[in-house]
């Protein structure tokens, strides 16, 4: 089985699985561009050395920039990678870390409301924060989440799964409830 589909229940199904919106490896992939080419120039400059210095300064210029390639753009890749938003029929799945694995797990019935906000950044790259208040004491922010507002949407639409909600593609339409405290609907009073 594929991941997530390993960690489902019977009757469980994928609603929205997600990583982390690709803007937060913006500066890795910069830093990667500036160290290989820092470490290009660098090759170059140590190339035209005197004859053990050579061979001493690329070995060092080479171990930098393979430290810093490392650190500085695998590792964000590398967690980006194994971060993972999910939402299912019966709950909202959250995991990440490769050696230090950290996960939540709130069912849709302890969840009391779904929050989003975006900053002009965010709303350029489609993405932003979700903040998720359920029996916990502080609200739960998930960050960089991908077409924030469509997940808001399916997380509110999961919560109150409501049979008369008309929300449901192919759903057949129901007749309106009637109007509570015995008033006739606004139309058809009495004039």
């Amino acid at each position: 089985m594929a991941y997530p589909d390993d960690l489902l229940s019977e009757q469980e199904h994928v609603v929205v699985h997600n990583h982390p919106h690709f803007k937060m490896l913006i500066f890795p992939t910069l830093a990667l561009l500036v160290t290989v080419g820092a470490g290009t120039w660098g090759a170059i400059l140590a190339k035209d050395a005197t004859a053990p210095w050579n061979s001493v300064g690329l070995i060092a210029i080479g171990v930098v920039a393979l430290v810093l390639v490392v650190w500085l753009f695998l590792a964000p890749l590398v967690r980006w990678r194994t971060t993972h938003f999910i939402v299912t029929t019966d709950r909202l799945i959250a995991r990440e870390g490769v050696l230090k694995r950290t996960g939540i797990d709130i069912p849709m019935g302890r969840i009391n409301s779904v929050q989003f906000e975006h900053g002009l950044l965010d709303r350029i790259f489609g993405c932003g924060t979700l903040i998720i208040e359920s029996a916990s004491d502080e609200p739960l922010r998930f960050e960089d989440i991908p077409h924030v507002e469509k997940v808001h949407t399916v997380i509110y639409r999961e919560v109150n799964d409501n049979p008369h909600d008309d929300y449901r593609p192919g759903a057949q339409q129901t007749t309106p409830l009637p109007p509570q405290g015995g008033h006739p609907p606004r139309g058809e009073r009495r004039r």
